[in-house]
């Protein structure tokens, strides 16, 4: 009878002590989607401002074709995005892009008749943006609108002002390099002369995503 008692008063301390340990575990809060100074680090608050220039010894290309080399090029380009929601991961980030500019004084272009490049133009901002655990990022304009490109080119005419338009982009986050890349994103003309492309296709490199000067993971 006095041993069965020990264990059973065993038994119920050990179940009371599980009981007492279960609402720490339950209640600890996972990373958020995203977080700054490592995966899985101090979740990034919403409102930060998160900006990221051109990948080291990258270039922002914008080219006629998909696989060909004829276009526009620059090589200093930042966006910066106002953190809207970031829940807690896995799951999905929501951002408003409120900049995304181009230094036209690093852009050329090796089209035929062009001379230099005036000025790249990012219209009807903000955009909205979403960011996935699975890294996954897409940029969508206002409702009824969309993601235009003003593109404005020197040429033997004369000034030449090419609008490029694209429905949404699709893009690609990475933790290695705190990067997000946009691969031969394609944009239609909607107007400009013949000197103006029919069919713009962007890639970018932007790293390191930073908020505040830290770096920036998604989770």
């Amino acid at each position: 009878m006095r041993t069965r008692s020990l264990l059973a008063l065993a038994g119920t301390a050990t179940a009371l002590a599980l009981t007492a340990a279960a609402p720490a575990f339950a209640g600890a809060s996972a990373g958020s989607v995203l977080t700054k100074g490592s995966a899985g680090g101090t979740a990034v608050a919403v409102g930060d401002t998160l900006t990221a220039p051109l990948a080291s010894g990258t270039a922002a290309t914008f080219y006629s074709s998909a696989t060909g080399t004829s276009g526009v090029k620059c090589t200093a380009s930042q966006f910066t995005a106002k953190v809207t929601g970031n829940p807690t991961a896995p799951g999905t980030a929501t951002e408003s892009v409120t900049g995304h500019t181009f230094d036209s004084t690093t852009c050329t272009s090796n089209v035929i008749g062009v001379l230099g490049v005036n000025g790249i133009t990012i219209d009807n901002l903000p955009y909205s943006a979403t960011v996935a655990s699975s890294g996954t990022l897409s940029v969508q304009p206002p409702s009824g609108s969309v993601i235009q490109a003003t593109v404005k080119l020197r040429t033997l005419l004369g000034s030449v002002t090419c609008v490029y338009q694209a429905p949404g982009l699709t893009g690609k986050a990475a933790n290695a390099d705190n990067s997000i890349t946009f691969t031969n994103q394609q944009f239609t003309k909607s107007s400009g002369s013949s000197l103006c492309f029919a069919n713009g296709y962007f890639t970018a490199k932007y790293a390191p995503v930073t908020d505040g000067g830290v770096n920036v993971f998604v989770n």
